[in-house]
């Protein structure tokens, strides 16, 4: 088999950076990507035959481990039955019926193909609701590639230090208002100003796109509050946290309920599916029964509802909190270990999700994100993959473990830790 080099070098003359996503690409740790040639559990093995314990995870769907047998069997069974249907199908129903049982505020459900089909479909829907055309979202945080989205997003602009993105007309993004993640007093501003004309908040309720930023306190129920005094509509952007940070996502661990949800990643067992849900009276405005419009082709997939059905019954039996104590432990161990050749380190940390930066420095919104030593991560990177461990190719991504990850694989991950010099 071609090694990752030469399929890269190939993959260049057909793909665009000769990839499909571009922090793959690897450009801000300064090397070229592995090409992956299956998976199982926590390990991956690249094409030249490198084992490398993984704590991507697919960017966070895979919490069951890589090749979890009950989803292989359900999505084998449903492939065998037909790949696509253009109809609906049963397990359609019952997955909607597994997201109800789980999320709080979620009476209803569509199916769409990916979270960036999601959010702006929510977006659209809230824009219908309320007669209005702007939303406000957070600096740092990332909602997809859809234009609207692109004003000051996270993740793979923060890596490529690309402000915007050319193709977006200044009208898009007119009606896209932004405020610091975490600044209360900064939303109450915007709507002092512009509430009449604000259709949502949207956000990720625990921010996954400027690495691991957790909520400060009362920062989500000020969200609920602006948002029902102004009668705007609240979505919560659980794409990464839906049935991560508990079975029943930050709505459930938090206890503050969203109007509209938007689900991806886990929902679909490793296969491409997004979905958002919420408030029957709000979802029933969608068509065929409402006048807002939206449609997919694969919506409903047969194969990933049966993966997504199988994922979250699995789920619903995990111990969540022994892997959040798991999860902790590994995270304060190399934070420790860093630490004691000389780094600064501040750790955030939740359920089974953490970021160890590379500062001194509190982290708690985009701009105190980008106080990490980028070129100490790269080292950092390079070393990790050099010793066996696959880490996100970028310092504003988020380590993700999952219920296949073990005792072994920590401790194995401490000792390279420890010989990381910079």
């Amino acid at each position: 088999m071609a090694s990752s080099s030469d399929l890269f070098k190939h993959a260049q003359e057909v793909l665009p950076g000769g990839v499909n996503s571009p922090v793959r690409a690897c450009k801000s740790v300064g090397c070229e990507p592995l090409f992956i040639e299956k998976a199982d559990g926590s390990r991956m093995w690249s094409v030249d035959g490198q084992e490398l314990i993984d704590y991507v995870m697919s960017w966070g769907p895979m919490i069951l481990g890589h090749g979890y047998q009950a989803i292989k069997d359900a999505a084998h069974k449903a492939v065998d039955m037909g790949a696509s249907f253009g109809a609906p199908c049963p397990d359609e129903i019952t997955l909607a019926e597994e997201i109800i049982k789980m999320i709080p505020s979620i009476d209803m459900v569509r199916m769409v193909n990916s979270g960036t089909e999601a959010t702006m479909s929510a977006l659209r829907l809230a824009r219908g609701v309320t007669g209005r055309d702007k939303v406000l979202k957070f600096e740092g945080c990332y909602h997809g590639h859809s234009d609207c989205f692109l004003a000051s997003a996270g993740s793979g602009l923060a890596t490529f230090c690309i402000p915007g993105t050319p193709g977006v007309p200044e009208g898009t993004v007119k009606d896209t208002l932004l405020a610091p993640y975490n600044d209360l007093a900064a939303v109450k501003a915007v709507f002092e100003k512009e509430g009449k004309n604000i259709a949502a908040i949207i956000v990720e309720p625990v921010a996954g796109n400027m690495g691991l930023v957790l909520p400060a306190e009362g920062f989500l129920q000020g969200l609920r509050d602006i948002c029902d005094e102004y009668g705007a509509l609240l979505i919560f952007d659980e794409v990464i946290t839906g049935f991560r940070v508990a079975s029943g996502g930050v709505q459930k661990r938090f206890g503050i309920e969203a109007d509209l949800t938007t689900l991806g990643k886990i929902i679909g067992g490793g296969f491409p599916v997004g979905a958002y849900g919420g408030k029957r009276k709000y979802m029933s405005r969608i068509s065929p029964c409402g006048d807002v419009y939206q449609a997919g082709t694969l919506s409903g997939n047969p194969v990933a509802m049966a993966a997504g059905i199988a994922t979250l019954r699995t789920l619903q039996k995990q111990d969540y909190d022994a892997l959040e104590a798991r999860t902790l432990k590994l995270a304060q161990d190399l934070k420790a270990a860093l630490e004691a050749n000389g780094f600064s380190i501040h750790l955030n940390h939740i359920a089974s999700i953490f970021t160890l930066f590379f500062t001194d420095k509190p982290v708690t919104d985009f701009e105190s994100a980008k106080n990490g030593n980028a070129d100490v991560y790269s080292a950092f990177y390079r070393h990790m993959r050099a010793n066996g461990f696959n880490l996100a190719p970028s310092s504003f991504e988020c380590t993700f473990t999952s219920f296949a990850h073990s005792e072994a694989d920590y401790e194995a991950t401490l000792e390279a830790v420890k010989s990381f010099k910079g």
